[in-house]
């Protein structure tokens, strides 16, 4: 990864959905060059996906919950296999592994507490943690 690969990195964190031909302008490359260097972040596992984030006009949104969980794995879990689960399940917004007592602080956006319980009961049954910790965004 050189630092064309971090101004790409960086410009799609913002805007996903800019075309190859306006990313390959931004950072002086041709639009074939900023596609195949997406593509390659993209197979290398750097991008694992885009997505759709709701805001509070969208229909179904509702003013929803903003939380953070604190993740720690059973000793038996593979890092891998619980990021994919991580990457499968709509209410987490990021995952990242972090130092300290938990492996993982998760990002989530649920639309009411009951889906927050539901999700943390996924988390406690299918994803291989052992412990989690909540803490709700007030703003």
């Amino acid at each position: 990864m050189d630092s064309t690969d971090s101004k790409i990195l960086g410009i799609l964190q913002r805007e996903a959905r800019i075309t190859y031909s306006e990313l390959g302008r931004r950072v002086g490359l041709s639009t074939n060059a900023a596609a195949a260097r997406v593509r390659r972040l993209e197979t290398s596992g750097v991008i694992l996906g885009y997505r759709a984030i709701l805001g509070s006009e969208a229909p179904e949104a509702g003013p929803g919950l903003q939380a953070f969980i604190d993740v720690r794995l059973k000793p038996e879990t593979e890092s891998r296999s619980f990021l994919e689960w991580s990457r499968n399940d709509p209410a987490v917004q990021d995952a990242v592994h972090v130092t300290g007592p938990y492996d993982y602080l998760l990002r989530v956006s649920v639309p009411t507490m009951k889906a927050l319980d539901e999700l943390l009961h996924r988390l406690k049954t299918g994803s291989g943690a052992i412990q989690t910790q909540t803490r709700l965004a007030l703003r």
